[in-house]
């Protein structure tokens, strides 16, 4: 009997990646990229960030080819489809399906005015408590910067939709998205559990606007036999499952219930955590979205921290404050001789643009405690992480406070969880047992695939083979120099706030 296998695709800002996993088995057989340089993204003006999505889908091809070669699998035996999907982009087509402009992506910030005067004349108690968030700078109010600024356009408009749901437009034909992506736009009201409609009568868009609802585990849609010839692959292959990428990376990891998280830490960080309870900061400090195995009779909903701060401050004290030539492990090595809470100095993290966590201000990093008799390099760069640390802990603090249970954290071995000191620190500050595992967004879109085919039964079944390869428990021995030197980072961090007004 021929192997059936499955296909994920991560389609992200960067890089677009094809995933095949085995069906019976769960491994990943073949993974492949592309571009190998990052994706270009157009900037007409300053703070505007746009890509054709005509590129995604050519980037896509490319590496689906490669991963059917390495392989040596053939259309036949691709039973099912997943799409993951950089979030928040805007994607507007006409009735013919044709793309009408290029799409605003997540990190074009021209929409910002808009979310905010949204937000004042509604009300922010009634957006917080139907949308959970701001309406911000999310898919829907940049909808409405098109309607105002590009009358013409919008007036072609037959459907909007998000990156993930194009690249299902052009497998199938048909145009649909999930409530997890609506709710990502800032469309689905969480109180009537509809899309909100007060919010598009609000911006003047019609409801007719918004793509047929489907659900994130189902068979959404079937590759179309035009796709299929041009792909290589079997017509009416489901399409049966698609999030956005956060959610997805906590699909992946096997995130599905309340106090369970899920943490990146890269260029920037962040904590995803599961709450069963409708609940709302009312600072509008982190986002929350429906997670994917939210239902309007099941509250499974993802809180998100976000922190800009996290792996480029790691980066940059490697560039400029560890000798040359040393690599990150070596670095690591350097800062292992100092103990916790780096002798007194503490670093605050936010050197890269305003912060969520912090009301979207802009505090900057800045370095405190420095004595020139005992400090040096190796205190700086564990401060460094220290302080990465904290702000996380920082976020998880709001997360915890609007009741989510935090008792552990899944995270792949990459990126910043590949330093055993930012580890431990997350582990001992937080509280939380860390569980580092081996995968990836393409390969779990593959397996929620599977999931909304029925080839798995439950996420059980579908990440049965998900590899543990690590757990950090936290180290109750030094607890309190832990909190102590996490309460010094964040007695700072307040006094600037304070100052900063």
């Amino acid at each position: 009997m021929a192997t059936l296998y499955l296909l994920g695709l991560d389609i992200g800002s960067s890089s677009v990646k094809a995933s095949l996993v085995d069906a019976a088995t769960g491994e990943c057989v073949a993974s492949e990229f592309y571009p190998k340089t990052e994706a270009p993204i157009l900037a007409v003006k300053a703070g505007w960030a746009e890509q054709d999505p005509a590129m995604w889908w050519d980037n896509m091809k490319l590496a689906l080819r490669k991963v059917m070669a390495d392989s040596g699998a053939t259309g036949e035996q691709i039973a099912a489809i997943g799409i993951s999907y950089q979030m928040h982009g805007l994607v507007c087509i006409d009735r013919d399906h044709k793309v009408l402009r290029p799409s605003i992506i997540w990190c074009d910030s021209r929409a910002v005015p808009y979310g905010e005067k949204a937000c004042r004349e509604i009300g922010e108690e009634t957006c917080l408590s139907h949308l959970l968030n701001s309406p911000g700078n999310f898919t829907a109010s940049k909808l409405a910067w098109v309607k105002e600024n590009e009358p013409d356009i919008f007036d072609r408009i037959y459907k909007f939709m998000l990156p993930g749901d194009y690249i299902a437009m052009r497998l199938s034909g048909s145009v649909n998205t999930t409530i997890e992506g609506l709710s990502e736009c800032m469309l689905w009201d969480f109180k009537e559990k509809r899309p909100a409609s007060f919010l598009l009568d609000y911006f003047g868009i019609g409801e007719d606007l918004l793509p047929e609802l489907t659900p994130t585990f189902a068979v959404q849609a079937e590759v179309s036999a035009s796709a299929a010839e041009e792909l290589g692959l079997r017509k009416g292959t489901p399409i049966s499952y698609r999030a956005g990428d956060q959610p997805n990376n906590a699909l992946s990891l096997n995130v599905f219930n309340p106090g369970e998280v899920a943490s990146t830490a890269g260029t920037s960080g962040v904590v995803y955590g599961i709450s069963g309870k409708v609940e709302y900061d009312p600072k509008s400090r982190v986002n929350t979205f429906a997670h994917v195995n939210y239902t309007p009779e099941l509250t499974r909903l993802g809180i998100m921290a976000c922190i800009n701060g996290t792996g480029i401050l790691n980066a940059w004290m490697r560039r400029n404050v560890a000798p040359e030539g040393v690599s990150y492990e070596e670095m690591n090595g350097m800062m292992a001789s100092v103990a916790i809470g780096s002798e007194g100095v503490s670093i605050i993290p936010f050197g890269n643009g305003a912060e969520r966590v912090l009301q979207n201000r802009e505090v900057g990093c800045s370095i405190h405690g420095i004595n020139f008799n005992k400090h040096g390099k190796a205190q700086l760069l564990r401060a460094a992480q220290e302080g990465i640390v904290f702000s996380f802990v920082y976020g998880m603090d709001i997360m915890r406070g609007i009741g989510m249970d935090i008792e552990k954290i899944h995270a792949g071995r990459a990126n910043m969880f590949l330093s055993d000191i930012f580890r431990s620190t997350l582990a001992g500050t937080s509280g939380a047992t860390i569980e580092l595992y081996e995968t990836d967004g393409a390969a779990g879109a593959a397996k929620g695939a599977g999931m909304g085919a029925g080839i798995y039964k439950d996420n059980a079944e579908a990440f049965a083979s998900l590899r543990k390869l690590g757990v950090i428990e936290p180290d109750i021995r030094h607890k309190n120099e832990y909190l102590e030197a996490y309460s010094r980072w964040k007695e700072i961090l307040e006094n600037i706030l304070r100052s900063n007004g």
